[in-house]
């Protein structure tokens, strides 16, 4: 289900790159302090777009996710520790 999932998201991925790739030929000139490049409108598009989305996740992962990581593991090491249960038979 994950498979066909990510499979579609990824065709959908490339599909949306394709078109904003076509309609967007027209080249750009990107100075980037010490770096010039003269790329098409559309891939400097997509890569605002990646650089982007990775940053922001970047700052999920840090600022939502590690601390209740980090609060997860403070609490299983402050828990105590429970025997595990094994099941009863019952008679019937």
């Amino acid at each position: 289900m994950y498979k066909l999932l990510f499979g579609l998201v990824a065709l959908l991925a490339v599909a949306l790159g394709l078109v904003i790739g076509t309609l967007n030929p027209d080249p750009v000139h990107l100075d980037l302090l010490w770096v010039q490049f003269h790329w098409p409108l559309g891939l400097v598009l997509l890569l605002t777009l990646t650089v982007g989305l990775l940053l922001g996740l970047l700052l999920l992962w840090l600022l939502q996710v590690l601390p209740l990581r980090i609060a997860l593991r403070r609490a299983r090491s402050t828990a105590p520790a429970v025997a595990p249960s094994t099941p009863e038979s019952h008679d019937v």
